[in-house]
């Protein structure tokens, strides 16, 4: 298995209604994120690159070192969770991107983060 296929990314976002203001335009937002390691070595996080996507088709475009001020290296077989937030024009947005991994032979490869929808309370129906 090649390493970028053995990391899988899960997302769990969640709308902070006590933190928002829609009369001023401002949806917040915190995500949950799960980085599995289903291969045989280990694999270092690096950097992520993320395209925040508001209603309206805006990109915002963020870019850094790690997460959450880590560069975690998880193990083959093992896991790494963290929960950040993301605060939005509109009431219904979209988060996308990749995380830069660097294997234990010091390849580096993209590890893909999913689509996933960021909408306020009774945003959707």
């Amino acid at each position: 298995m090649e390493p970028s296929e053995a990391i899988s990314i899960e997302a769990f976002p969640e709308y902070l209604d006590e933190q928002s203001d829609p009369e001023d335009e401002r949806y917040v937002f915190s995500y949950h994120i799960i980085i599995s390691n289903r291969g045989d070595q280990a694999a270092t996080l690096r950097s992520r690159h993320w395209y925040i996507t508001n209603g309206n088709g805006d990109i915002q475009e963020v870019k850094g070192e790690g997460v959450v001020g880590e560069q975690p290296c998880i193990a083959a077989n093992d896991y790494f969770e963290y929960s950040s937030g993301a605060v939005l024009s509109t009431p219904v947005g979209s988060m996308r991107g990749y995380y830069v991994m660097e294997a234990e032979n010091g390849r580096l490869f993209h590890a893909s983060i999913p689509v996933f929808t960021l909408a306020a309370t009774h945003a959707l129906n």
